[in-house]
């Protein structure tokens, strides 16, 4: 997001500086020429002058000396400027030029300002010569005598320099440019940081709240009035789904709690009511006492949920190899009474998952009791350590031989209550996995289901990898 918005901000401001930068440019251009255009008019002036009482009178007295000043002039004008000067008679022929091979004014670049200056008139403003451009600015004036044009001053003037100045000029302009485009992203990047600090921090803190750590708040900080009142209102909102849920929890605890006492008493009644009853109820009461049994293995998972959500215990380097040996060591005897094979499969050396040893071992029981409960005789359930180096975690891989799950079943499988429609005549609550899933993502892991090979299911506890691992 800052990196679209810092493009937003530079582009306007590219615009900005461009939308200023041509036009004073190209004022910039015209100013020079326009300087050069008033100095070669003073020229054909000043040489105008000087021609009128020789061309105008060429048989007066002081005609010749005016002649010899008047080519002095042009010819040293020449010398020092490389400037082309010369005056015309009206049909373009030279009256004196330089240089020498310059014998006709009305062909070339000096044609159309020569027929301006034949009405009696200064040439136009010759047009905009650019940097890239090899051509001669063209200035002609007219001679005048008796109120009859007598002749024409053309000067011819190279623009090299001109162009040179105007690429200075450029230059200057450009770094100017630059300079602003700096302080412009600087700016930017200042004024981006102190518009999205307040969301940065929102969308972290969202992102804790998500993965389960609720306490986590959004610090006081700088910003726009807006998004520091919108942070305001996120830690209240929060504050609020906290207390909410910690009632929550803390009604389904106290309820699941507070029921165990009645229910027991109450299968107390029905043990004492089915001794006196007559001969031939024997079925009834042994269903009576298997859903007893079921409600009271519901409240304990209740109550078991209700502690696992309540967990706050932090995650620590653990290894995960040992634990799972440890908890498979745990569940041999039940497996040998089910007759199910329990093996445990892992590196030889320790690979170090960060979890919470107490939620992540009571996670692994929940998996492994659900496995051991759908794997028929003689078949093995498997448990299995590894490293997964792609994605940074540590796994241990828990995989039955029972009749596995569908798609559309593998989607649902974890959530609070939900048995398979296939499984319904097996003991449980449908929470085992969802305490386990509860359980290891207090601790920043997950659960994860699979199809087991080739047949069966994969319950994949998964935490993140210690560094060095």
């Amino acid at each position: 997001m800052r990196t679209r918005l810092l493009g937003i901000l530079l582009a306007l401001m590219a615009c900005v500086l461009v939308a200023l930068g041509l036009p004073l440019a190209i004022s910039e251009a015209a100013a020079e020429q326009q300087r050069l255009v008033v100095d070669r008019i003073d020229d054909t002036a000043r040489f105008a002058a000087l021609a009128q009482n020789p061309v105008g009178q060429p048989n007066g007295p002081m005609a010749a000396e005016q002649q010899r000043t008047l080519d002095t002039e042009i010819r040293r004008y020449y010398d020092v400027y490389d400037i082309r000067a010369g005056v015309f008679k009206l049909n373009g022929a030279p009256i004196t030029a330089d240089p020498a091979d310059w014998t006709d004014a009305t062909t070339g670049a000096s044609a159309e300002p020569f027929v301006e200056a034949l009405d009696g008139r200064r040439s136009h403003d010759p047009a905009q010569a650019w940097p890239w451009q090899d051509r001669r600015l063209v200035v002609a004036s007219p001679v005048v005598w008796d109120g009859d044009v007598v002749a024409v001053v053309v000067t011819e003037s190279p623009t090299g320099a001109l162009g040179s100045r105007v690429l200075h000029r450029w230059l200057l302009l450009a770094g100017g440019e630059a300079l602003a485009v700096l302080v412009a992203i600087a700016a930017a990047v200042l004024l981006t940081g102190w518009v999205l600090r307040p969301v940065q921090d929102l969308d972290k803190v969202t992102h804790d709240i998500a993965t389960g750590r609720l306490a986590s708040r959004v610090a006081p900080a700088g910003g726009p009035p807006e998004l520091r009142r919108l942070a305001r209102a996120f830690n209240e909102m929060a504050d609020h789904v906290e207390q909410v849920l910690d009632q929550q929890r803390a009604f389904v605890a106290d309820a699941s709690h507070q029921l165990r006492n009645p229910l027991a008493a109450l299968m107390l009644r029905v043990e004492a009511m089915g001794m006196e009853l007559p001969e031939g109820h024997e079925g009834e009461m042994a269903g009576v006492r298997v859903e007893g049994r079921r409600l009271a293995t519901v409240l304990d998972d209740l109550l078991g949920l209700a502690v696992a959500e309540h967990s706050g215990q932090g995650a620590a380097p653990t290894d995960l190899v040992a634990l799972a040996a440890e908890r498979v060591e745990g569940w041999s005897a039940l497996a040998r009474e089910r007759g199910v094979g329990l093996q445990c499969a892992a590196s030889a050396g320790p690979l170090l998952g960060l979890a919470d040893p107490v939620g992540f071992g009571s996670a692994l029981d929940a998996v492994i009791d659900n496995a051991l409960k759908f794997t028929p005789p003689g078949e093995a359930v498997r448990v299995a350590v590894t490293a997964d180096r792609e994605r940074d975690r540590v796994e241990v891989a828990v995989s039955d031989a029972g009749p596995g799950l569908t798609e559309e079943e593998l989607d649902r499988v974890g959530d609070r209550f939900w048995r398979s429609p296939r499984h319904q005549n097996v003991d449980g609550s449908g929470l085992g996995l969802s305490i386990a899933r509860t359980l290891l993502t207090a601790s920043g892991g997950v659960l994860e289901f699979a199809p087991g090979e080739p047949w069966g299911l994969t319950v994949t506890l998964a935490v993140p990898a210690v560094a060095d691992n």
